[in-house]
């Protein structure tokens, strides 16, 4: 099992060898997280997304799926993206938002990523309430099978480093 950690603090500026990105479908950058990590890590990031969409992903990449690309200019190798799920009271989509930290450490082993860095997937703009997110997102991991042996939570205010570090017993 990864040891898990959190952080208050920025992601762009995380020495790990793979973060996270909360992408939006396109993965052609955005706001919060995903427009952060595209600013900060160069077009190298952008390019290789570009391709991702011109080969594998032309509709966009699927909500609780992820992919990696380089990290361009941030001091991690590589960015993996994943595209959380919008929040709503109609319907429950945990399962989604389960599924992108799942599929980030799979896609982490798949490119020997011994330290992986989160954000608060979904917690945002899309809505899903921070003490739910950061509930799923722990438990996902403490569940997940992984050779990653650090997932460091990197959490951009106090209320959400204090939902997620809450989360552990």
């Amino acid at each position: 099992m990864a040891t898990i950690t959190f952080v208050q603090g920025d992601i762009t500026r995380q020495h790990v060898d793979a973060v996270v990105n909360a992408a939006n479908s396109s993965l052609l950058g955005g706001g919060g997280v995903d427009g952060a990590i595209h600013r900060a890590g160069g077009p190298a990031i952008l390019n290789a997304c570009r391709d991702l969409r011109a080969s594998h992903y032309g509709k966009g990449l699927p909500t609780g799926k992820a992919v990696p690309t380089t990290a361009g200019n941030l001091p991690a190798r590589w960015v993996i993206h994943t595209v959380g799920p919008r929040f709503t009271h109609e319907e429950d989509r945990s399962d989604l938002l389960a599924s992108c930290y799942r599929e980030s450490l799979k896609a982490a082993d798949e490119l020997g990523a011994r330290t992986v860095a989160f954000p608060a997937i979904s917690t945002g703009v899309y809505g899903w309430p921070l003490d739910d997110g950061a509930r799923i997102a722990v438990e996902t991991v403490r569940a997940t099978e992984t050779s990653v042996e650090e997932v460091r939570f990197v959490l951009f205010d106090e209320r959400a480093y204090e939902a997620f570090a809450s989360q552990m017993p």
